[in-house]
């Protein structure tokens, strides 16, 4: 006795019988696999290391085995042991507790500064690229004159100018930041204005600003986000960099380049300098791998 065919299913064609169920977890699999620079090897140890850095952030941030700007929790250079891991420093506090805490304080900066460089130098970049004209001169005139200065010492000038604090260091880290992307985001859509697919988004009565956002600007995100991901291992030194001479963040609080210039004068207590440094290396080199995975992903 034959089967019975397949019923029609509602646009008459047979419908198909159920395939095997999915593989649990393939989904996620699938999803991994479609995110730019998945495959590459330098990628996943971004990740894993940008993960690992999050969580001690998080934990950081509600959790520390001492207070972290307590003072005299130990004796002042105790070497690192069971009840001080990483230690303590010349105020007796302890290193891994400052360490921990200070994470989320480098790993916010760093991301905020990003943002904020990325969104203007966008903005800017793609008004500058796609009307030119006077906007365009002013604009890279401008952009020109601030990158003829070294960044670091553009944004130590100005720090010191403006004075130390969480928001001055953010707007100052930004802004000596975002000559990047503008530069970048013009070249892309001072590229794209003259395709086809431009050209054929105007003939059909898009605005200027409906084809930026529609058509110019997300095609030349790629390059920009691969672009970003580079400069934030910039960003993470230069923050580091601003404490450390001691025109970072309001005094007292925990980060990295600051307990590096605690350490500084006790060569003897290495560890009061080694562990954040080992922090910014960790930081800075999870976003470099990032950056430089998704870079290889688009020359390919």
């Amino acid at each position: 006795m034959t089967a019975p065919a397949p019923l029609p299913s509602a646009d008459g064609l047979s419908a198909a019988p159920a395939g095997p169920p999915a593989a649990p977890g393939g989904t996620a699999r699938r999803l991994w696999r479609r995110l730019p620079g998945a495959d590459s090897a330098a990628v996943r140890l971004g990740l894993g290391l940008m993960v690992l850095l999050l969580t001690a952030a998080a934990v950081g941030r509600i959790w520390t085995p001492y207070d972290p700007q307590q003072p005299g929790v130990g004796l002042p250079y105790q070497a690192p042991g069971g009840q001080h891991w990483f230690g303590t420093d010349q105020a007796g506090s302890d290193v891994f507790s400052k360490t921990l805490a200070a994470t989320w304080t480098d790993l916010w900066l760093t991301l905020v500064a990003v943002a904020i460089a990325f969104a203007v130098g966008s903005v800017l970049g793609a008004v500058a690229g796609y009307w030119g004209g006077w906007a365009d001169a002013v604009i890279m005139r401008v952009t020109e004159i601030l990158q003829s200065f070294p960044a670091l010492l553009l944004a130590l000038l100005l720090v010191t100018t403006l004075g130390s604090g969480l928001l001055n260091v953010i707007v100052v880290v930004a802004f000596v930041g975002l000559p990047g992307y503008l530069r970048l985001l013009r070249a892309e859509v001072k590229g794209r204005k003259s395709w086809e697919f431009t050209e054929a988004a105007i003939l059909a009565g898009n605005s200027g600003r409906r084809v930026l956002a529609r058509h110019l600007v997300p095609n030349g995100l790629a390059p920009l986000v691969s672009y970003a991901a580079v400069n934030a291992a910039w960003v993470a030194i230069v923050v580091s960099s601003l404490g450390f001479v001691g025109v970072g963040i309001e005094p007292g609080s925990p980060e990295w380049g600051s307990m590096i210039a605690g350490g500084k004068d006790s060569p003897d207590a290495y560890w009061i300098s080694l562990f954040p440094g080992l922090a910014i290396l960790l930081l800075a080199g999870a976003f470099y791998l990032l950056g430089d995975g998704l870079i290889e992903r688009e020359d390919h």
